[in-house]
Parts: structure tokens; C-alpha cells; sequence
């Protein structure tokens, strides 16, 4: 099974590429976001999501694991094939289906061709449990990433460092990730880490309920 792919950018289409590695050309199926980032001539690394049928052997390329895993999530949802999982992840970034599943924002879903009110609600519904745990290892590779190479942290990672204390502190990761990303919501890109988890907590943990609380 092919799992990645290192070449050159041989053919570009409109869902579709030709990586050339060693002479030889391979087929791999894109969403647009991925190709975007493309252009005949380019050295790549594609991580690959090979798919094998009866009839055909499809290859299914994306810029990075979470681009991939994302993928592998969204066609578990029945109704989701791989032509609808790459329209998702052409019309969204992975942060946008993140947060969108965690909000429960089936409108954002249905930006994405091939996917009505239903399937949106769907795709909500059955991944609003899963979402934290992609998000949560996006975080920690990227922190891990980070600290080989001895650099600080974004400001745009706020969101995953919010949500990593909360997950310190006992809540679920799909928990955190849903209270923190309706926090982001409410007060917009300049909320700081330390807004954005006394945000979660309140939503997490009213009145006098907790992940400690007695019953």
C-alpha cells in the first residue's frame, strides 16, 4: 500500500496530479486546496490514502497527516464518498471543519459541493465526539514541531493551547475543543489563551459543576 509519495509535479487538473517519482507517474486524486498549493515543476511530498477496489486501485494525496485523517474521518459518515470528503476539504481548511463540527455549524458544512442540509447535519452529528481528538493531535505535533526547533509558540495556536489546558485540567478533548471554539467565536481572533479557557470553563463548568464536582 502506497503511503507516501516524493517527486516531481508532472500534471495539474482540476482534482487531480501526476507525481512523477523516479520515471514514474502516479495518479492521485486532490481536493483543490492541496493543488492550489501546487505547480507543475514543484519536488513534493504527498502523504497518500490509497484506496483498492475490485475495479480500480485509487490514489488520494494531501499536503500533510491531518489533511489525510480528516478525510479518513469524513468518509466514514455514510453518504460521504471520497469525491464529497475531497469537495469538504476543498470548500474548508481543517481548522474551519473543526470548528464547524465542534459548533455544530451545519450551515459552514454545506459550503461544500455535493452536501445538503442532511448530509451536513450528518456529518455533525456523527463526528462531534471525534473532532477533538484530530485537533488535539494537531496540537501536540505542532508543539512538538516547534520545540525541535526551538521556536515560540503562534498566536494563532491560541484555540489548541486553550484547549490542551482544558484537557490538563479533565475535560474530553471534544469537549474542550467545542466550549473553546464557541469562546473564539463570541470574542473574535484577538481573544488571548487566557480569555479563551475562562470562556470554556464557563461553558464548561456552570454554576457549581466541574470535572471534579460531586453529584
Amino acid at each position: 500500500m502506497i503511503a507516501r509519495l516524493k517527486g516531481i509535479v508532472e500534471e495539474l487538473g482540476d482534482d487531480w496530479l501526476i507525481v512523477d517519482v523516479n520515471g514514474v507517474g502516479y495518479h492521485v486524486f486532490a481536493s483543490s486546496r492541496t493543488l492550489g498549493s501546487m505547480a507543475v515543476g514543484d519536488a513534493v511530498t504527498v502523504v497518500i490514502e490509497t484506496h483498492v477496489r475490485e475495479d480500480h486501485i485509487h490514489l488520494y494525496g494531501f499536503a500533510d497527516t491531518t489533511e489525510r485523517d480528516w478525510f479518513k474521518l469524513l468518509t466514514t459518515v455514510q453518504g460521504v464518498g471520497a469525491k464529497v470528503g475531497l469537495a469538504i476539504q476543498s470548500a474548508l481548511s481543517p481548522d474551519e471543519i473543526s470548528q464547524a463540527i465542534a459548533a455544530q455549524d451545519k450551515a459552514t458544512i454545506t459550503r461544500a459541493p455535493g452536501v445538503g442540509p442532511k448530509l451536513a447535519a450528518r456529518i455533525a452529528s456523527e463526528l462531534k465526539d471525534k473532532v477533538g481528538a484530530i485537533a488535539l493531535n494537531q496540537t501536540l505535533a505542532a508543539a512538538t514541531g516547534k520545540a525541535a526547533k526551538g521556536s515560540a509558540p503562534a498566536a494563532g495556536n491560541t484555540v489548541s493551547d486553550a484547549v490542551s489546558a482544558l484537557v490538563n485540567l479533565g475535560y474530553n478533548a471534544s469537549q474542550a475543543f467545542g466550549a473553546v471554539s464557541e469562546t473564539a467565536g463570541e470574542l473574535g481572533e484577538g481573544a488571548d489563551v487566557a480569555a479563551l479557557i475562562r470562556g470554556g470553563l464557563s461553558r464548561l463548568a456552570p454554576a457549581d459543576t466541574g470535572p471534579g464536582a460531586r453529584g
